[in-house]
């Protein structure tokens, strides 16, 4: 059930999606348009008689033509939301009627338009529903180009129609050997085929004038007139259409349906039952569609300038941190040499432990450590007993989880300067030193250090590289010139006893209890900084399913965090300074941002599907290539080699819709008041800091996998 709702978001998204390019003539669309063939084949009573075919009776073919004095309007290709609506407020305004040729990827989106024609008098004909030249199409698709316009109708006015237009069509006369077979086949289903014997030529936009010339018939001449209230710019059609009215009028002309001025009835059917109701259910899916991708537009819009404004300022303010913490003249304060008490919590670490404690006892500053067994099943605290080093205390607890155990360190330590690691993190000789020199200046609380993926040689461990060096660590140097750091990593970073004493502790409101430790220190007036050299080696998961059960727990906790602090927003002081500009940044970049990151990926396949494919394509490698400059600025800080960029393209393909899914059960989570529970990861103890000799591996014999 963990995966269902999310799974059934994404399906129901994609439906959406598909949904969109099937009503958009993105999907079959076809443009061919078929050059004129003989028409030795086709009757000469058919060429030479009137616009109207009627082919019903196979055996009787007629060709029926519009009495004077009529003139039927006919408009193709809409509705069209600009400029439908005018075409019927001119018919209005001079009570003509008209005939609209719909296609049903427009009616099945402006439904309204479709039920304002029919409410209006006007009469409906089909125009298929993806527009192709029928003379291209097997039977099957024509069938299917009818009945698709049929149920976009019956969904939008509760109507179906007999009549019917072909696209590309103009006169009778111009039947040939192609199209005549499509005439005869649609007529065998009961349509009645209206081409036209007056065309205005509006779609070459000549001019309202010259449109208004040729949509005149001569004398008092019947006529069917092809005009268009869709497939462009049409303010000419409008602007002749305003003139053509009255003038017709005046000759003693009247506009009228082409089933009244035949006096045959009404083309109109009512639809009922089933039919109905699949009109209606297929109008409303296409209009949640529509608005789906309306949404998603504005989505992307906001990620783009969230993206751009994230790495513009990552850039920009890590530039600045570098140049600050590398002039020669920088200094935190009076150099720090106290000792330090490094507190461990472990819970079933017996893969990692004896690492974590070897790299401490090689560190260059004066430390005591302090391992907490949170009720370890597996011997840990045993283990680390059994090393007999110097300064290195166990404190056994029951089980109580990572807050408490620190909270125990904390009551067990005997220095002011207190660094806290994951049990599965390994420090290099200088990493303590250089976490605690911050705490020099008298306004630090707490010092972030530098978290770094120690098994990358995997292809998803190489994908959390990336993360860590490009998305924490960057990210870390920009918070720290706006002071409004978020988070102090838990594999690596440094507190006052003063400090953590005023807010309270570690505290188990959270899933994220450094988060939330975090933007308490902010909130209580402390600066919380951060230490690039400060290096930490940490173990990532090496399985979807772990790296799943982490992110998820860090994303929900983070959530839990910002609600917890919200007051933030509103209070005064340093709690309002990091509230106002620290909860929004944190809000923004690491909970909105990523939860619409991968719109720029779904509009990526869309645009390969659906199309225009080259500047799909274009626009995602451009936002890449901004990707990979910051990338690379972020490897060049930390002294990291490029080779492992190599992949970054792959991980944005595939890694970043996993977090996105991820994100997205959060916030199900969230939402729904769920109540997530701390997931212990399965460790293998592989990572040691970088020139560490290789501590002596037991035996595998007994070994199980840690909860």
């Amino acid at each position: 059930m963990r995966y269902l709702l999310p799974v059934v978001f994404l399906i129901a998204l994609a439906a959406m999606l598909m949904l969109r390019g099937y009503v958009h003539s993105e999907i079959l669309a076809d443009h061919r348009v078929r050059p004129p063939a003989p028409s030795d084949q086709v009757p000469q009573k058919i060429l030479d008689g009137g616009p109207v075919i009627d082919v019903r009776d196979k055996a009787d073919p007629k060709a029926l033509t519009v009495p004077d004095r009529k003139l039927v309007l006919t408009f193709d290709d809409g509705p069209d939301p600009v400029w439908t609506p005018r075409v019927l407020d001119a018919l209005k305004a001079h009570d003509a009627h008209a005939v609209f040729f719909i296609t049903g990827t427009m009616a099945s989106r402006y439904p309204d338009l479709v039920a304002r024609m029919v409410r209006e008098g006007h009469e409906i004909g089909l125009h298929t529903f993806n527009h192709p030249d029928l003379a291209f199409q097997s039977t099957d698709r024509i069938d299917w180009e009818l009945s698709q316009n049929q149920l976009a109708l019956a969904g939008a006015a509760g109507i179906r129609t007999s009549l019917f237009r072909p696209p590309y069509s103009s006169s009778s006369e111009a039947l040939d050997n192609k199209s005549w077979p499509v005439a005869q086949y649609i007529g065998s289903h009961g349509y009645i085929t209206v081409f036209n014997n007056t065309d205005s030529e509006d779609w070459k936009r000549p001019g309202a004038q010259a449109i208004l010339d040729r949509a005149t018939p001569p004398g008092t001449k019947g006529s069917i007139v092809l005009m268009h209230d869709s497939g462009g710019e049409r303010s000419q059609t409008v602007a002749a259409l305003e003139r053509l009215l009255p003038q017709m009028k005046a000759r003693g002309y009247t506009f009228a349906n082409l089933t009244e001025a035949l006096g045959a009835p009404s083309a109109h059917t009512p639809v009922t039952g089933t039919d109905l109701w699949k009109g209606k259910a297929f109008v409303a899916a296409v209009a949640v569609s529509e608005n789906t991708t309306g949404v998603l537009v504005a989505g992307l819009a906001v990620i783009g300038v969230l993206v751009l404004a994230r790495f513009g300022l990552m850039l920009l303010l890590s530039f600045a941190h570098a140049r600050k913490v590398r002039r020669r003249t920088f200094r935190w304060g009076p150099p720090v040499t106290e000792p330090v008490t490094v507190l461990v919590p472990a819970y079933n670490e017996k893969e990692c432990i004896e690492n974590t404690v070897r790299s401490l006892m090689a560190s260059d500053h004066p430390i005591e450590v302090v391992v907490i067994d949170d009720g370890s099943a597996d011997g840990t605290a045993d283990l680390v007993d059994a090393m007999g080093l110097p300064n290195v205390h166990v404190v056994r607890q029951v089980n109580s989880g990572k807050p408490e155990a620190l909270n125990n360190g904390i009551r067990h330590a005997r220095h002011d300067l207190i660094v806290m690691m994951d049990g599965d993190t390994v420090f290099e000789p200088s990493t303590v030193r250089e976490l605690v020199q911050p705490f020099g200046d008298q306004r630090v609380g707490a010092v972030a250090g530098n978290a770094k993926v120690g098994n990358r040689d995997t292809l998803i461990g190489a994908w959390q590289h990336i993360e860590y060096v490009m998305g924490f660590n960057l990210d870390r140097r920009m918070y720290d010139v706006l002071r409004c750091m978020p988070t102090i990593p838990g594999a690596v970073g440094a507190f006052r006893r003063e400090a953590l004493e005023r807010v309270g502790g570690m505290s188990e409101d959270t899933l994220a209890e450094d988060t939330d430790i975090t933007m308490a220190m902010h909130r209580d007036g402390w600066h919380v900084v951060y230490a690039e050299k400060a290096r930490a080696w940490t173990e990532a998961p090496e399985s979807v399913q772990q790296l799943w059960s982490q992110r998820y727990r860090w994303s929900y906790g983070t959530m839990q965090a910002i609600w917890k602090h919200r007051r933030a927003l509103v209070e005064r002081g340093p709690s309002g300074r990091f509230g106002r500009v620290g909860l929004p940044l944190v809000s923004l970049f690491m909970v909105l941002a990523p939860l619409l990151a991968p719109l720029i990926d779904v509009f990526l396949l869309y645009g390969l599907v659906f199309g225009p494919t080259l500047k799909t394509i274009v626009a995602w490698l451009g936002v890449l290539a901004v990707q990979v400059v910051c990338a690379a600025y972020a490897f060049r800080l930390d002294g990291e080699k490029m080779i492992h960029l190599i992949s970054l393209p792959l991980q944005q393909l595939l890694y970043r819709q996993l977090m996105y899914v991820v994100l997205l059960q959060s916030w199900i989570t969230a939402l729904t008041g769920g109540r997530l529970r701390w997931q212990k990861l399965r460790r293998t103890g592989t990572v040691e800091a970088p020139g560490a000799v290789p501590a002596p591996r037991r035996s595998d014999e007994n070994r199980r996998p840690v909860g």
